[in-house]
């Protein structure tokens, strides 16, 4: 119990060389990323979809329950990994606004300028995931709030955690984890894992400056729901 009390009071990745879950939990949940990745990297994927965002959801959740259950076998709580408050509005207005500038100095003028240079191709398969009904828009901004809060959790909280520990650098957890992300969005095609890659360094560095993955987590949901809506109404 005091070490559990430890980990709260302190960001998930202030101590590097102590990992969250065992080493063969991580490596389980890293074959299912990356085995994800590369099958949806060979599907092509239909119009419509309700049935694909309702597996999406179901299977992001699945994926911190999965987290959840190796945090509990070291007695780390979820909240640990996620660091951070809302004990008051102001506090979630604070971050809300951290992650709205985020997005506005990372995603749009930093992944603008990269873009230009490497000039990644939209693939197929992501243009084909945008939705087409009202309905279909409301599953997205759903799928987008999991996505916020499940891959935040995944990626900059527990495999950050994890890769910090098993390199004993915080440098490392946040590169590491980044490399993950980018391989993990095998749809997309190299040009923009890479970008997404690069993305998610930024947004690991974010979570070790604030301290929480709160502002993250309203920086990313926000940024995939406005794509979808945008995509929708180009239709």
């Amino acid at each position: 119990m005091g070490s559990t009390r430890a980990l709260s009071a302190s960001p998930p990745s202030e101590s590097p060389n102590s990992s969250v879950a065992p080493a063969w939990h991580t490596a389980v949940l890293l074959v299912w990323l990356l085995g994800i990745s590369f099958i949806s990297a060979q599907l092509n994927l239909a119009n419509g979809h309700v049935v694909t965002y309702s597996i999406v959801i179901l299977m992001e959740w699945a994926m911190v329950a999965f987290i959840w259950w190796g945090l509990s076998r070291r007695s780390i709580r979820l909240s640990d990994l996620v660091g951070g408050s809302w004990a008051r509005p102001l506090h979630f207005l604070r971050d809300l606004g951290l992650g709205i500038a985020f997005l506005l100095i990372v995603g749009f003028a930093l992944l603008q300028a990269l873009s230009y240079l490497l000039n990644p191709e939209s693939p197929k398969a992501l243009s084909n995931m945008m939705p087409q009904t009202w309905f279909e828009v409301i599953l997205w901004v759903l799928m987008s709030l999991t996505a916020g809060f499940c891959e935040e959790v995944t990626f900059r909280g527990y495999l950050q955690r994890q890769f910090s520990a098993l390199t004993r650098s915080i440098a490392g957890g946040i590169v590491l984890q980044a490399v993950v992300f980018g391989l993990s969005h095998g749809y997309q095609g190299w040009r923009l894992m890479l970008l997404i890659s690069i993305y998610g360094t930024c947004f690991g560095l974010f979570a070790r400056w604030r301290r929480s993955l709160r502002p993250g987590m309203l920086a990313h949901a926000l940024e995939d729901a406005a794509g979808g809506i945008l995509g929708f109404l180009s239709r």
